[in-house]
């Protein structure tokens, strides 16, 4: 039986992360080294009191961590120094998933823009795909694997009614894959995805302002490949025209409105902070979008009764309390996904080293390549991203040794995640896709999309090396 006095104590925990997000900021800002301290031990905190309530699977990342820092200890002088900065590593991760989460929440609940993902959903056949990975791309960027939770629930909604199993099926398919691929793209790109600002913040002299059109240039391509292949294999009647579901014929630019404007305010400030303060990425996100969340959140209609600043703050506390203490489990992942990643990356390079591999010798454009295989590689082998590219990536030599721009590595590595993100089956977003979908993770990454990595990965591989070339 929970006790409610336990619950109550538990749901605490989600200011620890909330503390994460303050101390990192600030630490953004000013360069003091005493918030990064700061938020490095609450981040422990919160890992250390999370852990009991997380699965096995998580717990024994806890484990592989902790051994490492033995390890760390018996072998490296300044262990001491490595460990503080994977601490910090994994902090700064926690507290952009804690900012990230802010806004998620507040436009979940937002009429609006679950309007505005239910048009998408109620497309006509032939529209339908096109109008999902759009949608998944712009819903992805604000809400990460959550517009595959809300935009496939829509779609799940609007196939519910067709009688025909199979046709059902395959509509269902269709749509997920079209909404998976959208969100994928988003991580060539996106200032409020982890894999842009892992990769900027592992490679040297990358930085978002010079990755971010490439990234984009990046992420069009998927989204066209992925409407190519859709179009080759696509039935060429799935039912009769009198069975087809009721359809949407509003107006896009009317429909997609309140989602236009809140990414414009998102980005753009995000640019904007960073540009003018000269903040990296990371503190721009971290600062500015809870606030925006907490704007968004008084926009919305409060409860009869409740004033608006009633509201805002009910809604604060819920999700310190309530929302993020049950993220216990991707908080304690992500945390130490990012931890593990730096400290081995620590312990890693001096046995590379030791064994006498020079990476050096390697031509840089087949290091570059590599790079967009071997991350949904990882992926298949149960890998989480941070993990994968926080470990491998300071083993290879910088891009200035190798001669190349830091840009032709980032978008490298930030297409090989986004095809992780397609397949891996140990991703949020394919167990989304799969439980959405009635089917396994399996069956939902590689089996649905394994054509799709093939042509796509092709593709991003030739992009970075041309920009090897060209830059």
């Amino acid at each position: 039986m929970n006790n409610p006095e336990h619950s109550r104590r538990f749901g605490l925990v989600g200011i620890l992360p909330a503390g994460v997000i303050a101390m990192m900021v600030a630490f953004e800002y000013t360069a003091s080294a005493p918030f990064a301290w700061a938020a490095s031990v609450l981040a422990i905190a919160t890992v250390a009191i999370l852990t009991p309530k997380v699965r096995a699977s998580r717990k024994a990342f806890v484990l592989i961590g902790i051994a490492l820092v033995i390890w760390s200890a018996l072998s490296l002088s300044d262990w001491g120094q490595a460990t503080a900065i994977a601490a910090q590593r994994g902090a700064m991760v926690m507290a952009l998933f804690t900012a990230l989460t802010a806004i998620r929440n507040a436009a979940m609940t937002s009429p609006q823009i679950i309007e505005c993902g239910r048009f998408l959903a109620r497309q006509r056949p032939g529209l339908r795909y096109s109008a999902l990975t759009i949608g998944g791309h712009l819903f992805g960027l604000i809400l990460l694997y959550g517009s595959i939770s809300l935009l496939g629930t829509l779609a799940t909604e609007s196939t519910a009614r067709e009688p025909d199993r199979r046709v059902r099926v395959q509509r269902t398919r269709r749509m997920m894959i079209a909404i998976q691929r959208g969100f994928a793209s988003t991580l060539c790109w996106s200032p409020l995805g982890f894999s842009l600002i892992v990769t900027i913040s592992v490679v040297p002299g990358a930085s978002w302002a010079a990755a971010a059109v490439p990234g984009i240039v990046t992420a069009l391509m998927m989204l066209v490949i992925g409407w190519g292949l859709d179009a080759l294999y696509k039935p060429q009647r799935l039912a009769p025209v009198n069975a087809a579901p009721a359809t949407d014929t509003g107006r896009w630019s009317v429909q997609l409105r309140p989602l236009l404007i809140l990414l414009a305010v998102v980005l753009l400030g995000v640019a904007v902070l960073h540009w003018v303060t000269g903040v990296e990425v990371i503190g721009a996100v971290m600062s500015l979008v809870p606030v925006v969340a907490a704007l968004w959140v008084a926009l919305q209609t409060p409860p009869e009764g409740a004033s608006r600043a009633a509201h805002v703050g009910q809604r604060a506390v819920q999700f310190v309390t309530r929302e993020l203490p049950s993220y216990r489990g991707e908080i304690v992942l992500l945390f130490m996904a990012g931890f593990i990643g730096s400290l081995g990356a620590f312990l890693l390079v001096p046995l590379v080293q030791g064994l006498g591999l020079d990476l050096q010798g390697i031509p840089a454009w087949i290091i570059v390549a590599a790079m967009v295989w071997i991350i949904p590689l990882t992926g298949q082998l149960g890998m989480n991203p941070i993990l994968a590219v926080s470990l491998l990536v300071p083993v290879l030599p910088t891009p200035e040794t190798m001669g190349i721009p830091p840009t032709a590595l980032v978008v490298a590595i930030t297409g090989g995640w986004a095809l992780s993100g397609a397949t891996s089956p140990f991703t949020a977003s394919v167990l989304l896709a799969a439980a959405l979908g009635k089917v396994s993770p399996q069956r939902a990454g590689i089996g649905w999309n394994g054509v799709y990595a093939l042509v796509a990965g092709s593709a991003i591989t030739l992009w970075a090396l041309v920009l090897l070339i060209a830059l």
